[in-house]
C-alpha cells in the first residue's frame, strides 16, 4: 500500500530538480579529482545511478574513460570500487565507443608487482569479456595467471577464464586442455579443482568441444567419488547438457541413475535439483521410461524431503507435453501399460500425506492430469482431485504460517484451473470455499476470496443464495484496522461485486458502507470503489468517491476522485434505459454526457507532466463521442416518425433502381450514411487507442476491443438495414463462440452482439426490403441494449503495473531545438538515431519488446530559391527500419536527400513490435529542422550563366571530377 502511494506521488510530479547529463558528469569528475580517498570512492559508486538516468553512449564513454584513469592510477580499494561499478553496469559496456583506449588504461595494471592489483585487473577483464572476447593479450594474461602461486590471483584468473569461455569460442577451445591438465594434475589442490570444474559448463560452442568436455566430466565422476566432487561435476554436466542440447536425454538417465543407486542424500538432492532444471527447460525430451523411473524412486524412498523433491519434478512435468507422452498408448505388453499408472498411484497416495508440501504436489499432479488428459479411465481422477483439494483447504486455512499460506496458494490455483477445464465441478468447489471462509484465518480468507472472484469471473456460479453467507461474513469482520483486515474488506467486497450479476441491493450497500465507516481507512474505501467501477456497480462507486473527496491531501488527487465520481454518475444515468422508450433514452444519454463533460474537465486538471493520464483521457473522450453518436442515431431514427417516406417511395425506388429512395427524405439528406461513417471512424479511433496501450493488461485491451466491436456492429446494422442490404455480409461479424470469455462484462456484451446480429439477419431474410419502421426499431433497440450493459473501467484505467518507454537521441542535433541543421543540397545527411528502452519495476509483465520500428519522414516547410522541376521522389524522404534492442539499447542510421532548397521538417517516430509480431504505436515522436543550402560551386555557375559568361576550363574540369 505504501509502495503504491509512493509510486503515485512520484508519478504526480513530486521530486527534486535534477541536473542535466553534463552537469552531473562534471560533478562526479570533481569528486574523482579530489585529494581525499573518501570523496573519490563516493564519486565512483555514484556512476551506476548516472548511467541509469542518462544511458546514451556519449556520456557513458566519457564516464568509463574517467573510471579507467582512476583504475590505472588509484590504489587497490579504488580499483575494487571501479570493478564493482563495471559489474553493476554490465549492460552499458557495449556503449563504450573508445574500447581500445579503455582496455589499454585498465590493462596497464596487469604488469604490476602487486598480486592483488593483478587479481582485480583480471576480474575487471573478465567483467568486460562481452566487449573484448577475442583480445589475445587478455587471453594470454589469464593463461599465465592460472599458473600463479598466489591464490587470490588464481581465483581471479578462474573467474576471468569462465567469463571469456562463455563469450569466445577460440578462448574456450584453447583453455580446455589447460583446465583439463590442472583438474587431473596431482599438484592441484582439491578446493582449486572444485573451482575449475564449473568452467567446463561453457564448452558448448561446437559439438567436438562439448563432447571432449563431457568425456572429461565422465572420467571425473568415476575417478573422484567424494561427495563434493560428484556434486560439482554432476551439476556442471547438467549445465553443459542444457546449453549444448544434444545430450539432455543421456543426462536425464545419468541423474536418475545417481538418484536411484547413490546412497548419499546430498547427491540425491543435487540430482533432483538438476532434474527440475531439465524438466523446466526441456520437458519434451523426457521419455515415459524416465518418468516411470522417477515415479518408482518416489514410491520407494523412505525420506520425505527426497519424496518432496521428486514430486516437485513430477508436478512440473505434469503441466507440460510430457504428461501426454506418458499416458499415450505405448507399444508393448499389458503389464507395461498397467505400470504406466504409477504416477496416478503416487499422486493418490500423496494427496493425504501429513507433509503439506508433498500433499500439494500430489494434488497438483492430479489436477494437471485431469485437465490435460481426456481418456475415460482417467475421469475418476477429477473426484480424487476435488477431495484432495478440499482436504488441503481445510488443513491450510486454519494455519497462518508462511508454509501453510504457500501451500494454500498452490491449492487455490489448482482449484481455479480445475474449474476452468471442468465447469461441472464448480458448484462443489465453490461451496467448500464458502463453508471454509467462516472458520479460516484472515490471511487465508484473503486468498480464498481471490480464488472465489477468479472462479466467478469465468463462470456465473455464485448464486444469490450464496450472497447471504458473504454478507454475514462481512458483518463479522469486526472493527480491527490491521492491514489484513483492510485487505480482507477489499477482497470480500470484490467477491460480492462479482457475484451480484445485477445492481447491488440497498441492503448490501448499507452493510458495506457501515463496515467502511467503522473499520476502514480512505485507501481501503478507494480500492473498494475502484473494484466497484471495474465490476460495473457505478452507483456504489459514485457514493464512495463522493465520500473520499474531502480526505485527500493534493488537488491532483481531488480532481482525479471528482472525475471518477462524475464518470460513475454518468454510467449510473444509463442504467434506467428501457426498450421502445426512445425519448427517455435521449434524456438519459444527455444527462450522462453532462456528467462526462464535467468529469473530463476534472480529469484534465488531475494530469501532470510526469503522469499525463493519456489513456484515461483518450478512453473517456471516445466514450463521450460514442454516446453522442448513439444519441444522434436515435434522433435520426425518430425523425422518421415526423417525416415518413411518401406512399409512392417504393415505386420510386423500383423505377430509379435506387433502394435508398425507399427511406424517403432521410437517405436524401445522407444522415444515415454520415452516421455509419461516424461509427466506423470511432472504431478506427478505438483501434488507435488499443495500439497505443502497450503496457495495458489483457482485460483492459479486451474492453477497448469490445467498444470497437460495438461501433462496427452499429455501422454494419445501418448498412445492412438501410443503406446497402444487398452487399452487407454477416460472415465477418458472426460470433466465434464464448469459449474464451473472461469476465461477466464481456459475456453480456457478446450476448448483445449475437442478439443484434440475429435480429438484423432475420429482418433481412424475412422482409426483403426492410420497412423503415422495422429498421428504426431495430437500430434504436440495439443502441439501448448496448448502453444497458454497465461499462467496466478496467485495471489500466486506475493502475499501471507495467511501464515501458522509449527515449530517442538524434545526431546531428542542433544546440537550439528551433535552429535548423545546415546541409548542402548535393550531399546526403546521415541521421543517426539512438534509443534506450526504459522499464518500470516489472519489465515484461504482460508483453516484451522484440524489436523497435523507426519511421523517418521529411516534409518541405518553406522553399527558397527558384522553382525547378524536380522528380517527386526527391521531394520527400520516407524510410522505415526495424532494429532489435540489445540490453535495452538500439541505434541505426538513415541517409536523407534534400535536393530542394529550403527548410525541411524531419520527423522520427518509433513504434514497438512485441514477441507475437504485433505493432504498438508507443511513440515517441521527435522533430528536427534541416536547411538545405545550394552548394557554392553550383551557385557560382548559376550566377555566371545569369551574367552570360561561359564557365572557365578549370571550372568545367571540376564539374567532371566533382562527382568523385
Amino acid at each position: 500500500m505504501a509502495a503504491s502511494a509512493k509510486s503515485f506521488l512520484a508519478d504526480a510530479g513530486y521530486g527534486e530538480q535534477e541536473l542535466d547529463a553534463n552537469s552531473a558528469l562534471m560533478e562526479l569528475d570533481k569528486g574523482l579529482r579530489s585529494g581525499k580517498l573518501g570523496e573519490q570512492c563516493e564519486a565512483v559508486v555514484r556512476f551506476p545511478r548516472l548511467f541509469q538516468k542518462y544511458p546514451f553512449p556519449i556520456l557513458i564513454n566519457s564516464a568509463f574513460l574517467k573510471l579507467a584513469d582512476v583504475f590505472r592510477v588509484g590504489n587497490n580499494f579504488l580499483r575494487l570500487c571501479v570493478l564493482k561499478v563495471t559489474q553493476q553496469s554490465e549492460k552499458h559496456l557495449e556503449k563504450i565507443l573508445n574500447v581500445d583506449e579503455f582496455v589499454k588504461r585498465v590493462f596497464s595494471v596487469i604488469h604490476s608487482n602487486d598480486p592483488v592489483a593483478r587479481a582485480i585487473t583480471l576480474r575487471m577483464l573478465g567483467s568486460m569479456a562481452s566487449i573484448i572476447p577475442e583480445r589475445k593479450n587478455a587471453h594470454h594474461s589469464i593463461r599465465q595467471s592460472l599458473d600463479s602461486h598466489d591464490n587470490v590471483e588464481v581465483e581471479a584468473a578462474i573467474f576471468a577464464a569462465a567469463n571469456f569461455s562463455a563469450q569466445s569460442k577460440d578462448f574456450a577451445a584453447g583453455i580446455c586442455n589447460k583446465i583439463s591438465e590442472m583438474i587431473q594434475g596431482l599438484a592441484t589442490p582439491v578446493d582449486l579443482k572444485l573451482k575449475l570444474i564449473p568452467i567446463l559448463q561453457h564448452m558448448h560452442h561446437d559439438a567436438s568441444l562439448a563432447s571432449s568436455s563431457r568425456q572429461l566430466l565422465q572420467q571425473l565422476v568415476t575417478s573422484y567419488p567424494s561427495t563434493k566432487m560428484v556434486i560439482v561435476t554432476l551439476h556442471t554436466f547438467t549445465l553443459l547438457a542444457a546449453s549444448s542440447l544434444v545430450d539432455i536425454p543421456k543426462q536425464i538417465q545419468l541423474l536418475l541413475q545417481y538418484l536411484k543407486n547413490d546412497p548419499r542424500k546430498a547427491v540425491k538432492r543435487l540430482a533432483i535439483q538438476d532434474l527440475k532444471l531439465l524438466a523446466n527447460k526441456t520437458p519434451h525430451t523426457w521419455s515415459r521410461e524416465n518418468i516411470q523411473a522417477l515415479c518408482e524412486s518416489a514410491l520407494h524412498t523412505p525420506y520425505d524431503s527426497l519424496k518432496l523433491g521428486m514430486l516437485s519434478v513430477l508436478s512440473t512435468l505434469s503441466g507440460t507435453i510430457a504428461i501426454k507422452q506418458y499416458f499415450s498408448s505405448a507399444p508393448g505388453t499389458a503389464a507395461t501399460t498397467a505400470r504406466s499408472f504409477d504416477l496416478v498411484k503416487l499422486a493418490q497416495e500423496c494427496c493425504y500425506h501429513n507433509n503439506r508440501g508433498i500433499a500439494a504436489h500430489g494434488v497438483r499432479i492430479l489436477t494437471n492430469v485431469s485437465a490435460s488428459c481426456q481418456e475415460k479411465d482417467l475421469l475418476p481422477l477429477e473426484q480424487d482431485a476435488v477431495f484432495g483439494l478440499e482436504a488441503l483447504l481445510v488443513l491450510c486455512s486454519q494455519d497462518d504460517s508462511p508454509g501453510a499460506q504457500a501451500t494454500l496458494k498452490i491449492t487455490l490455483t489448482c482449484m481455479v484451473k480445475l474449474v476452468k477445464c471442468r465447469p461441472h465441478l464448480s458448484q462443489s468447489v465453490v461451496e467448500s470455499l464458502l463453508t471454509q471462509l467462516h472458520s479460516a484465518q484472515d490471511a487465508a480468507r484473503i486468498l480464498m476470496c481471490h480464488c472465489l472472484a477468479a472462479i466467478a469471473m469465468q463462470l456465473p456460479v455464485l448464486a444469490d443464495g450464496m450472497l447471504g453467507d458473504l454478507m454475514d461474513l462481512y458483518k463479522l469482520i469486526g472493527r480491527s484496522t490491521t492491514d489484513k483486515k483492510q485487505e480482507l474488506l477489499v477482497s470480500l467486497a470484490t467477491v460480492i461485486f462479482v457475484s451480484s450479476q445485477k445492481a447491488l441491493s440497498s441492503e448490501i450497500k448499507t452493510v458495506i458502507k457501515q463496515q467502511l465507516e467503522n473499520a476502514s481507512n480512505g485507501w481501503t474505501a478507494y480500492r473498494i470503489a475502484r473494484q466497484a467501477s471495474r465490476m460495473g456497480n457505478h452507483d456504489m462507486a459514485r457514493e464512495l468517491y463522493q465520500s473520499l473527496l474531502t480526505q485527500v491531501a493534493s488537488e491532483h488527487f481531488y480532481f482525479w476522485l471528482n472525475s471518477l465520481k462524475e464518470f460513475s454518475h454518468a454510467e449510473q444515468c444509463l442504467t434506467g434505459l428501457q426498450e421502445d422508450n426512445y425519448s427517455s433514452a435521449l434524456s438519459c444519454i444527455a444527462e450522462a454526457l453532462k456528467s462526462y463533460h464535467k468529469g473530463i474537465a476534472s480529469l484534465t486538471a488531475a494530469s501532470t507532466p510526469l503522469n499525463p493520464l493519456s489513456f484515461q483521457c483518450g478512453f473517456v473522450k471516445l466514450r463521450i463521442d460514442l454516446l453522442q453518436a448513439f444519441s444522434q442515431l436515435i434522433c435520426t431514427c425518430n425523425s422518421l416518425k415526423t417525416s415518413p417516406p411518401p406512399a409512392i417511395a417504393t415505386t420510386i425506388a423500383m423505377t430509379s433502381g435506387n433502394d435508398l429512395q425507399r427511406c424517403g427524405r432521410i437517405s436524401n439528406q445522407a444522415c444515415m450514411k454520415h452516421s455509419m461513417e461516424e461509427f466506423r471512424n470511432l472504431a478506427t479511433r478505438y483501434g488507435d487507442l488499443y495500439q497505443s496501450s502497450f503496457d495495458a493488461d489483457s482485460a483492459t485491451l479486451r474492453n477497448v476491443e469490445l467498444q470497437q466491436q460495438s461501433c462496427l456492429l452499429i455501422s454494419h446494422a445501418i448498412e445492412a438495414l438501410i443503406l446497402d442490404p444487398e452487399s452487407a455480409s454477416f460472415q465477418e461479424y458472426s460470433s466465434n463462440g464464448t469459449a474464451h470469455v473472461e469476465s461477466e462484462y464481456e459475456r453480456r456484451m457478446m450476448s448483445v452482439f449475437n442478439h443484434v446480429l440475429e435480429e438484423v439477419e432475420s429482418l433481412n431474410r424475412k422482409y426483403a426490403p426492410v420497412s423503415y419502421l422495422a429498421s428504426k426499431t431495430c437500430l434504436c433497440n440495439a443502441v439501448i441494449a448496448l448502453l444497458k450493459v454497465p461499462l467496466s473501467f478496467q485495471r489500466y484505467f486506475f493502475q499501471k503495473l507495467q511501464s515501458t518507454s522509449i527515449k530517442l537521441a538524434l545526431s546531428p542535433s542542433p544546440r537550439n531545438p528551433a535552429e535548423p541543421i545546415a546541409v548542402q543540397n548535393n550531399q546526403q545527411l546521415a541521421l543517426k538515431v539512438e534509443g534506450v528502452v526504459q522499464h518500470g519495476s516489472k519489465p515484461g509483465l504482460f508483453r516484451k519488446i522484440q524489436s523497435v520500428c523507426l519511421n523517418v519522414s521529411s516534409v518541405l516547410q518553406s522553399k527558397s530559391g527558384q522553382d525547378y522541376k524536380i522528380p517527386i521522389d526527391n521531394m520527400t524522404n520516407e524510410m522505415e527500419q526495424r532494429v532489435e534492442p540489445h540490453n535495452d539499447y538500439f541505434s541505426t542510421q538513415f541517409l536523407l536527400n534534400f535536393v530542394i532548397l529550403g527548410t525541411h521538417n524531419i520527423t522520427v517516430e518509433s513504434s514497438v513490435i512485441d514477441s507475437n509480431g504485433i505493432v504498438w504505436k508507443t511513440g515517441p515522436k521527435t522533430t528536427i529542422f534541416v536547411k538545405s543550402l545550394e552548394d557554392p560551386y553550383s551557385q557560382q555557375v548559376r550566377l555566371q550563366q545569369q551574367q552570360g559568361q561561359p564557365p572557365s576550363q578549370q571550372q568545367q574540369q571540376r564539374t567532371a571530377y566533382s562527382r568523385f
